[in-house]
């Protein structure tokens, strides 16, 4: 329903790689997938398209990402993606007014919330979940990984966990760092991507 409705259609390398996540949320170990890919390639999609499923099977789940621009960007295209679906969609972060933190703090731990997309503020001791059945990490190596651990902790030890990393790292590194971890690599890209431009500034320019 939610991929008919989308205003483009996902490549080749994105269905493999949301068939390699289905397939792990429907096994009985626990999954724990980092997703690769260059910026712009669209791991965001294929991972909110895993929370669809997930949310499905009356389960909550978890993105956090590590600053506040990006979390809010992965929410606005969470609420366009999920807008006629009955998927309640929280955001929080550390500037989160004390009163509307308190009710997403009661709710999660109600079951009245199925998704949250924060900072890291998700993984603070106060935060409990109804039942976290899947939690994402954006951008995980600039999460330690205690940070990452404490996250997926709140879902228990069946909770599933997916990274999503556009940091190349070689795959011999990679063995060694995330022996442990099963990879899934997004190698084409969107044909109306916008050019990635990356270039370097004298500091006083940075404004």
């Amino acid at each position: 329903q939610i991929l008919k409705c989308l205003p483009f259609k996902l490549t080749k390398s994105q269905e493999k790689v949301l068939n390699e996540i289905n397939l792990d949320l429907k096994s009985d170990t626990r999954m724990f997938r980092i997703v690769q890919g260059d910026v712009g390639s669209g791991k965001t999609i294929v991972s909110l398209l895993s929370v669809a499923n997930v949310i499905e099977n009356d389960e909550q789940c978890a993105l956090m990402a590590p600053t506040e621009i990006l979390a809010k960007q992965h929410f606005d295209l969470a609420k366009k993606i999920f807008v006629d679906n009955k998927i309640k969609i929280e955001f929080l972060t550390g500037k989160t007014e004390v009163k509307k933190k308190k009710k997403i703090i009661h709710d999660l731990e109600n079951g009245n919330i199925d998704f949250i997309i924060g900072t890291h503020s998700l993984f603070q001791k106060k935060i409990n979940f109804k039942k976290l059945g899947l939690a994402i990490i954006d951008e995980q190596h600039k999460f330690g990984v205690k940070q990452r651990s404490e996250l997926a902790k709140k879902g228990g030890i069946n909770c599933d966990v997916l990274l999503m990393s556009a940091t190349p790292i070689p795959r011999t590194m990679m063995m060694s760092l995330y022996g442990d971890m099963d990879i899934s690599k997004i190698t084409e890209k969107p044909a109306k991507r916008k050019k990635i431009i990356t270039l370097s500034k004298p500091e006083k320019k940075i404004n």
